[in-house]
């Protein structure tokens, strides 16, 4: 099992960044994917995520409007857009997948890629 995400970087406050997971090794249309943050000292923030096979979405509401989570199950690609970015924003993201109806701290995760939101 592999996932693999891309597309951090830095950007300027209300700038935009679209992060991609390649995902590998398991049934993609089996798992709910997901993008987290790491918050220090707390573990990991669910940021959003869609259902594969339905693409039904849902968003934490610090994101709610402002991010876009796709998928091509296609490619077993998921993505997140990230649109009028803050300072607050920037962090570790991760991509998850997650077992329908299960927690994702027991799914798969990538390696993270770092967010950088700054003038």
């Amino acid at each position: 099992v592999q996932l693999v995400e891309s597309g951090g970087g830095l950007v300027q406050p209300g700038g935009s960044l679209r992060l991609s997971c390649a995902a590998s090794g398991f049934t993609f249309s089996n798992y709910v994917m997901g993008w987290y943050l790491q918050v220090p000292g707390l573990g990991r923030e669910w940021v959003a995520n869609i259902v594969t096979n339905d693409g039904s979405t849902a968003y934490n509401n610090s994101v709610k409007g402002r991010f876009t989570i796709s998928r091509d199950n296609a490619r077993h690609m998921v993505y997140l857009q990230m649109d009028s970015l803050k300072p607050d924003d920037a962090d570790v993201y991760y991509c998850n997948a997650k077992a329908y109806g299960t927690d994702a701290r027991y799914g798969y995760w990538g390696q993270g890629t770092q967010v950088t939101v700054s003038s």
